[in-house]
């Protein structure tokens, strides 16, 4: 009789103890939150040259915050790091200016940024013949 109480009050305990640690879950993430809603951010600031790991300013009100946030290294400047298009395929080689050309159309624009709805890209044509067969290494030894 002894144990089944020893094993009830053990039982209860561990509950209790779930308990709790689900609520100060809870609790430290409302601590984070703002009751604020119509935050503005600014663009992706970079510490540093153009890309890399940077900060991001909001302001609500007359609340402010920083984010941190990251700007790939091979990102359009044109466009932004948060105009996010979806692209063509490349467009045949023009044999006047000697690029190919492709639009994107605007897919998703990232903490209220300013995007154009269509963007044009060019890069300079391919002056290489790719070749669809290669040598095999290792094989036909003599």
């Amino acid at each position: 009789m002894q144990v089944r109480s020893l094993l009830l009050l053990l039982a209860l305990i561990l509950v209790a103890a779930a308990a709790e640690a689900g609520k100060n879950k809870k609790e430290k993430t409302k601590k984070d939150g703002s009751k604020c809603e119509d935050w503005r951010w600014g663009p992706c600031v970079p510490n540093s040259k153009d890309c890399g790991l940077g900060y991001r300013e909001g302001t609500c009100k007359d609340e402010s915050r920083k984010l941190k946030c990251k700007i790939p290294c091979n990102w359009k400047k044109k466009f932004g790091a948060d105009c996010k298009y979806k692209f063509e395929s490349w467009g045949g080689c023009s044999a006047q200016t000697g690029l190919k050309t492709r639009s994107g159309i605007l897919k998703k624009a990232l903490y209220n940024a300013q995007c154009e709805e269509t963007v044009y890209v060019t890069k300079p044509c391919s002056s290489k013949i790719k070749s669809k067969s290669k040598a095999k290494k290792g094989k036909g030894k003599d």
